[in-house]
């Protein structure tokens, strides 16, 4: 026999078999295919309820947010509390930042710290929520915590490029001041100063701190316009 008759055989014998197994297992068959669009559907729903979901939960958060800059912190931590165990990652952060700005304002910084200190931890969060909370702490504990302490902790974040890098470089140029390392602190002063990703009030400030050590910046600031 030709291979091409074997070919022919073998392929309408598979054909058969196919068809055979379809006709044996339809009900089967029928099943799982209407069990993965169900399946399907109740994925599509779901992804859609949590959207949903958080962008109420994101409104309750701007309201609350409202009503802590006007200085009303009444029931806010029963809320934040309650938003701070979301499955959204950054509603949940959020909310903690938000009930560490609470006990802030009543006068709580251990309450704060432990706060900020718990957001930094953890390892569910989106970095750039725990770097800040890092710097919030750290900012927090400066006063009892030693120098190294500070730069050592800070030393990811304060340098250019990071997105904290103004508020973690301020706070490691003093801890190298108060260490007396001043011609490090004065560098880092004068690159906070040239940084323009840095915010205005930081870089002002860098300007005449890294002139008091010894290091000019007043390039950094800008020309005032000729009349």
């Amino acid at each position: 026999m030709s291979d091409t008759f074997v070919r022919e055989v073998d392929e309408n014998l598979r054909r058969d078999r196919a068809r055979d197994f379809v006709r044996g297992n339809a009900g089967l068959l029928i099943g799982a295919v209407v069990l993965f669009l169900v399946l399907c559907g109740g994925i599509i729903y779901w992804h859609q309820y949590r959207g949903q979901r958080a962008e109420g939960q994101v409104e309750q958060l701007a309201q609350i947010n409202v009503r802590l800059d006007r200085g009303n912190t009444s029931g806010a931590a029963q809320q934040l509390g309650d938003l701070s165990n979301s499955g959204s990652a950054a509603v949940r952060a959020t909310a903690e930042f938000g009930l560490a700005s609470v006990a802030l304002k009543q006068g709580d910084s251990k309450q704060a710290i432990a706060r900020y200190r718990a957001i930094a931890a953890d390892s569910g969060l989106p970095p750039p929520f725990r770097d800040l909370a890092l710097v919030r702490q750290t900012a927090l504990e400066f006063d009892s915590m030693q120098p190294q302490a500070v730069i050592a902790r800070l030393q990811p974040l304060a340098s250019p490029g990071n997105p904290w890098f103004g508020s973690a470089g301020e706070l490691t140029a003093i801890a190298l001041v108060k260490e007396g390392r001043a011609a490090e602190a004065g560098k880092l002063f004068a690159t906070l100063a040239r940084d323009k990703d840095v915010s205005d009030g930081i870089r002002g400030r860098a300007v005449q701190m890294a002139s008091t050590l010894g290091v000019d910046a007043s390039d950094a600031i800008p020309a005032a316009p000729v009349l």
